[in-house]
């Protein structure tokens, strides 16, 4: 093989970017919607800090941001099979865009209030609940199906940089240009997002939609319930999260690793190590034994967790957590690639939400049990009896639903059934020219 070959192979498959223009709009769209909102991300705790100089304060974000998470995810899943997912996407970028003003007003009056910053807080989770959804649920509709892995790696690609780059970036402008010029940064973005997001396709229902309603939302929960893979996916990335989401006690940890310089370094490397995975994805776009990516993915982050708790070399400690990043995108991408190839589309969008709670509230949970163990037993044997319970569990649950260890993108059912109907669609648009 040819070394030109042999490096396309390793590279990011950038087939989903040629083929789609929908999928180069919400890419593109998406990065400059996570750099302005990084500005908001960093700035907005430290506002916090300032106003009250209470670590309690700040925390308090995480329990405002909860329930409307969870409430506005599994309606916004209802929502997007019941409505256009363009507008439900541009409607929510557009109300982001005016809480991002409402930040900047409040910065900008001589005495900034406290209460709104909370209300803005509340209010950003609800919208991102609702769209998360409709964003994800689009994916498999505007990339073939044999591209969904390519697509998913490409988007993780996406906020991964994002998630390095752009905090980096707020900090120095809140520190060197304060608060109105962060916020004014974040309003910016999402102007050019909105902008960008009218130019996307119309994506309405594809089906005769009901209401959005709990009966709805049952209705799809029963179905994920029914489907012993999509509950392995979800149960795994719970237990990962829940047992082995160390980021609440990093400044515990560098503190007692006598390297608090090293702080921001560890709230990047997981970052990292998921940058280089999807840098070197190209493979992935060959395997079609998804659920082993979960099942040897989130066990190889549950095993960095581990070694990162029991070394007390700081280089070695960044070393396992950017091995840990690259063992959660590896199990990411399992994920998104078995609910895109499988889930049917009249009930994509109450799937996502699902999703969206599966993978938003095990981190939430995730920070309360690190910080609740580490005021007991200290901060490094939270962090590596975490890792450990991790990889135990996903054990566990790798054993009792076998089927996600024997997943076949080739030979499952499901996604034969909806690699069938997209074909179908797809021959119907082209005979319809």
């Amino acid at each position: 093989m040819a070394p030109r070959t042999r490096l396309g192979a390793i590279l990011p498959d950038l087939t989903p970017w040629r083929s789609s223009r929908e999928f180069r709009l919400l890419w593109v769209q998406g990065l400059i919607a996570f750099f302005g909102s990084s500005m908001a991300l960093i700035a907005l705790p430290l506002q916090i800090k300032d106003l009250t100089d209470s670590p309690a304060a700040v925390g308090a974000m995480g329990a405002v941001e909860l329930v409307p998470l969870v409430v506005f995810g599994l309606y916004g899943g209802a929502l997007a099979d019941a409505a256009d997912r363009r507008k439900v996407i541009l409607a929510t970028e557009a109300g982001l865009g005016l809480l991002a003003v409402l930040l900047l007003v409040n910065a900008l009056i001589p005495a900034p209030m406290l209460w709104p910053l909370y209300v803005v807080a509340a209010g950003v989770s609800a919208l991102a609940g609702l769209q998360r959804p409709a964003l994800d649920s689009l994916l498999a509709r505007i990339v073939p199906h044999d591209q969904l892995t390519a697509a998913a790696a490409l988007n993780a690609l996406r906020w991964q940089t994002g998630a390095i780059a752009g905090p980096a970036l707020a900090g120095v402008v809140v520190a060197y240009a304060g608060y109105p010029t962060a916020y004014s940064v974040t309003v910016l973005g999402f102007a050019v997002s909105v902008a960008m997001c009218t130019r996307l396709s119309p994506a309405p229902p594809s089906h005769d939609a009901e209401r959005p309603s709990l009966r709805g939302i049952a209705q799809g929960a029963r179905y994920a319930w029914s489907r012993p893979v999509l509950l392995g996916t979800y149960a795994i990335d719970l237990a990962a999260m829940f047992f082995a989401y160390p980021n609440t006690v990093f400044p515990f940890l560098a503190d007692d690793l006598h390297a608090t310089w090293a702080l921001g370094l560890m709230y990047a490397a997981g970052s990292v190590g998921s940058v280089l995975l999807s840098l070197t994805s190209g493979w992935t776009s060959r395997v079609r034994r998804h659920g082993l990516f979960v099942v040897f993915g989130a066990a190889g982050w549950g095993l960095a967790i581990t070694a990162a708790g029991w070394f007390a070399n700081v280089w070695l400690v960044l070393l396992c957590m950017v091995f840990a990043g690259a063992g959660d995108m590896l199990s990411g991408l399992g994920r998104s690639t078995i609910w895109n190839q499988t889930i049917p589309e009249e009930l994509r969008g109450r799937l996502a939400g699902i999703e969206v709670l599966s993978y938003s509230v095990g981190p939430q949970l995730g920070q309360v049990r690190a910080g609740t163990l580490a005021g007991w037993t200290g901060t490094r044997n939270a962090i590596w009896s975490g890792g450990l319970a991790c990889v135990a569990s996903v054990g566990v649950l790798a054993a009792v639903l076998p089927k996600l260890l024997t997943y076949d993108a080739d030979t499952d059912t499901d996604a034969q059934l909806r690699r069938a109907r997209k074909e179908e669609a797809a021959a119907a648009a082209a005979s319809a020219i």
